[in-house]
């Protein structure tokens, strides 16, 4: 029972992080075409922070810490499904940081990067997660 209590909480932390993953650079695109020191571009700080500090990152940990818990409980630390899974997850990790950077970035008023940069970097978590679920449903290795 306890192993579906870690579940339900991993699946939450992983849609809550991944909604976050996905929304973050919608209003990064919206930003990056504000005027720097506008009233918009001010009120698209607070809300970019709020979602990464209080939303994305702490999901992030969750999902971190209750993931390896479920393979290792499952036994499946060494399935080729779930290292592949795991590489996944550190590169959208990566992904996270590197919102962090662009994130402070617009907080300085110094984001020298396109809306239309921010459109195709929308699409990367959509990719990790697609590939994330087909490993854990399908486990094709």
């Amino acid at each position: 029972m306890g192993v579906l209590w870690l579940k339900a909480l991993h699946i939450i932390a992983v849609v809550s992080w991944m909604a976050g993953l996905l929304y973050l650079p919608r209003l990064f695109v919206y930003h990056a075409e504000s005027a720097v020191g506008s009233a918009k571009s001010e009120t698209f700080k607070v809300m970019e922070w709020r979602l990464y500090r209080f939303i994305m990152t702490p999901a992030m940990i969750v999902t971190w810490l209750t993931g390896p818990t479920l393979l290792y409980l499952m036994g499946s630390t060494r399935d080729g499904w779930a290292m592949a899974k795991i590489a996944c997850v550190i590169a959208l990790s990566g992904v996270h940081g590197a919102m962090g950077g662009w994130l402070r970035a617009f907080a300085g008023d110094a984001n020298h990067r396109s809306a239309r940069f921010f459109r195709i970097m929308n699409e990367v978590p959509t990719v990790l997660l697609i590939a994330i679920v087909i490993l854990v449903v399908v486990k094709p290795f």
